[in-house]
C-alpha cells in the first residue's frame, strides 16, 4: 500500500529510535528526514522526542521519533528515562542503535542488554515490540572487535544487523526500507487523541 504517512493516524508515531545517549540517534534522524535536532557530543542533548518524516520512495513515507538517550535505571526515572519510555509505548517499531565506534569503551552487547532491561522493567510489552538492531557509526569502527562482536551476537540469535553510518550514508536506504517493511506487517493500533501532541 502506498501513501504511508497519509494513512497514519495522528495518534501514533510509527518508528522510534532508542539507545544509550550519544549513539547517533539525532544524527540519523537528521540524515533520513528534514528534522533538525540539537546534535552535540555530550549526554542528553536531546531532552524531548524529535519527529521527522522519512521518505521511503516517491509514494511511501513514515514518521520517526528520536527518543532521548536511555541509561541504566531509566525505568526508575534516572536521566528522565521514565518520561522518555512513555513515548516509546506509543510507537510500533523500534530501531535500536548501538555505537560500534572503536573509541567507545563499552561492550556493544552490554549496551543492547541495558536498553532491553530498561524496556522490560518499564513495560514488558514495550520490550516485545518489533525491533531492528542497528550498528551505528560503522565508519568509525576501525580495527576494534566491537562491530565483530555485535555481528556474532546477532548471528547467533538469527537477528539481522543493519550497519549504518550517518556520516557517509552507508546502509541508510536499506534501514529505511526495512523499517517500512516491518511497519506493513503490524496492525495499526488505536491511541489516545493527544499521543503525538504530548511527544
Amino acid at each position: 500500500a502506498g501513501g504511508g504517512v497519509a494513512e497514519e493516524t495522528p495518534h501514533a508515531v510509527p518508528v522510534a529510535i532508542v539507545g544509550r545517549p550519544n549513539v547517533g540517534k539525532s544524527t540519523l534522524i537528521s540524515r533520513v528526514s528534514a528534522a533538525r535536532p540539537r546534535i552535540a557530543d555530550y549526554p542528553f542533548t536531546t531532552l524531548e522526542p524529535c519527529l521527522g518524516v522519512v521518505a521511503v520512495d516517491d509514494e511511501d513515507s513514515f514518521v520517526m521519533a528520536d527518543i532521548p538517550g536511555l541509561i541504566a535505571g531509566a525505568h526508575q526515572g534516572r536521566g528522565l528515562g521514565d518520561r522518555f519510555l512513555k513515548h516509546v509505548e506509543r510507537t510500533r517499531v523500534l530501531l535500536h542503535l548501538i555505537d560500534v565506534a572503536e573509541f567507545i569503551d563499552r561492550d556493544p552487547v552490554e549496551d543492547y542488554s541495558v536498553i532491553l532491561r530498561e524496556l522490560e522493567s518499564f513495560n514488558p510489552s514495550v520490550a516485545r515490540k518489533p525491533m531492528l538492531m542497528v550498528a551505528s557509526r560503522v565508519d568509525a569502527a576501525g580495527d576494534s572487535d566491537r562491530l565483530f562482536g555485535l555481528r556474532e551476537f546477532c548471528r547467533e540469535r538469527q537477528c539481522p544487523l543493519f550497519e549504518i553510518s550517518s556520516v557517509t550514508g552507508q546502509g541508510l536506504d536499506e534501514l529505511k526500507r526495512a523499517a517500512w517493511a516491518r511497519l506493513q506487517e503490524i496492525p495499526r493500533p488505536s491511541f489516545p487523541e493527544n499521543s503525538v501532541s504530548e511527544m
